[in-house]
């Protein structure tokens, strides 16, 4: 057994470990959801940045540099923004909004800060959550084909099912503890896969002769002139836009233990995002040089040219097998793996928690009586992850492509809806609902996609959405004070 299989069989045995083991901590939806708010700032940390970049950072992001160069700075600036303004304005109010109504989640949150008795916000958030981690996890499935298939030679099929079996095993055994503690391991191999490849790469690239540096300025734009340059920057910035809106980000805001702790956790994100991400995009940078100074195999064939990578996703893994020493490749073809494992199993909970606790436990009496919820959840689990499963062995999508669908869907739908809920005293249920359902439409239908990115438009248009119906409805009420 080579180092590289050694390496990553050890991984497995680890992660399967923390599922076995935290099974027994979970007894309750509450242990389930929130993993019963014991958990610490170093673990929510982690597990905040491990499950929200997923395989789209360590995978999608450097083949998206690899094709439009300094394009992609824009991404990593907006990402970075958008975390940092995540943890200085959501984290904080959220953990304390969190304890005052006593929810374990975002929909139940919505539900009680408004009185919504009929159930309204609850079943439409719930609905749009789920709608959208569908194709969030399929994406991480994909990736974990990818993955495996330039590793092990199994086929990308072969790859996805084994990346789901061990996802949807260890995600209904321990609940949110095994989330939790699982990504703390994967968040560390994460960093430094994208820290120290890239390292690698530019002292290889310094060893070949004849090796040019320079960009053209224009690449910061993809070639673009005037108002194409401007929409090219805003689509990069506007990932940023969507991580308040993300249910299994700030569900880590509503998990830690004490709200004191949220600013030990914001100075370790922070301090994770910054070299991970431009990491990641330095990973496609250097291998657009070493793929065109023809220094990496793969499947036996030298790759002269990044035309003749058909794929460009499977960058990492090929370079980290070409640069690295083989134990060293073990453990960072790990880290791809643990990107999408602490993404999709995040996801995977979430999706299975609203579900049971939004729905099922208010909506379906009969089912909520004869099964225990927890027993519910870990079923709901396994048929989640099935239908993921099912939409990645069909989509031909980029993981890239996926990801930016799901994250801009959900970041308009909620973000728009909970930053102004935490921060704007005047918000009103319909506002609300009004947010979720334009955030949810113009990204589906989007628009305006030959001017600028759905993650951008549906955004702005669901903000004004929230602040507009809300007025109305705040006048409505004070006419109604004053008939009175």
């Amino acid at each position: 057994m080579d180092p590289v299989t050694i390496g990553f069989v050890v991984y497995l045995m680890v992660i399967m470990g923390v599922g076995f083991y935290t099974a027994h901590l979970t007894r309750s939806m509450k242990d389930f959801a929130l993993g019963g708010n014991r958990l610490g700032p170093w673990v929510i940390a982690f597990s905040e940045r491990a499950s929200g970049e997923s395989a789209w950072l360590i995978l999608g992001l450097p083949g998206a540099a690899l094709v439009a160069g300094l394009l992609e700075l824009w991404t990593v600036v907006g990402c970075v923004s958008g975390i940092i303004f995540s943890w200085f304005f959501i984290a904080k109010r959220l953990r304390i909004a969190t304890e005052e109504y006593n929810v374990l989640t975002l929909p139940e949150l919505f539900a009680r800060r408004f009185d919504d008795q009929r159930g309204g916000i609850r079943i439409l958030a719930s609905l749009i959550i789920t709608f959208f981690f569908t194709f969030y996890v399929a994406a991480q499935f994909s990736g974990a084909g990818k993955v495996l298939n330039v590793t092990f030679g199994i086929t990308q099929m072969q790859g996805m099912l084994l990346g789901a079996v061990i996802i949807i095993f260890y995600t209904l055994m321990g609940g949110f503890l095994a989330v939790a503690w699982t990504d703390l391991v994967q968040g560390i191999i994460m960093i430094g896969t994208l820290v120290i490849l890239p390292v690698v790469a530019f002292i290889e690239i310094n060893s070949l002769p004849q090796v040019d540096f320079a960009f053209d300025s224009s690449t910061l734009f993809g070639g673009k002139a005037g108002v194409a340059a401007f929409a090219a920057a805003i689509g990069g910035l506007s990932w940023g836009l969507g991580y308040m809106g993300q249910p299994h980000l700030v569900t880590r805001y509503m998990a830690i233990d004490k709200v004191e702790n949220i600013a030990i956790s914001r100075r370790i994100a922070i301090s994770w995002a910054v070299p991970a991400f431009f990491g990641s995009m330095f990973i496609g940078l250097t291998g657009f040089f070493l793929l065109n100074s023809g220094t990496l195999i793969f499947d036996g064939n030298l790759l002269n040219s990044v035309d003749a990578l058909k794929d460009p996703e499977k960058l990492m893994p090929i370079m980290a097998q070409n640069l690295l020493h083989p134990w060293i490749a073990g453990i960072f073809i790990s880290g791809a793996i643990a990107a999408m494992m602490s993404t999709a199993d995040s996801q995977l909970l979430v999706s299975t928690t609203v579900l049971t606790e939004d729905l099922i436990m208010n909506y379906f009496k009969s089912l909520r009586e004869r099964f225990n919820l927890l027993l519910i959840g870990r079923l709901l689990t396994i048929v989640i992850g099935i239908f993921a499963f099912f939409l990645a062995w069909q989509s031909e999508d980029l993981v890239f492509e996926m990801v930016s669908y799901a994250w801009g869907g959900l970041g308009a739908s909620f973000g728009p809806a909970l930053l102004l809920t935490l921060w704007w005293k005047r918000v009103r249920k319909a506002g609300v609902i009004a947010g979720m359902v334009s955030g949810t439409l113009f990204t589906v239908i989007d628009l305006f996609g030959n001017w600028v990115t759905a993650r951008f438009s549906a955004f702005i248009i669901a903000f004004f959405a929230v602040i507009i119906f809300s007025l109305i409805k705040s006048e409505e009420e004070t006419d109604q004070i004053i008939e009175a």
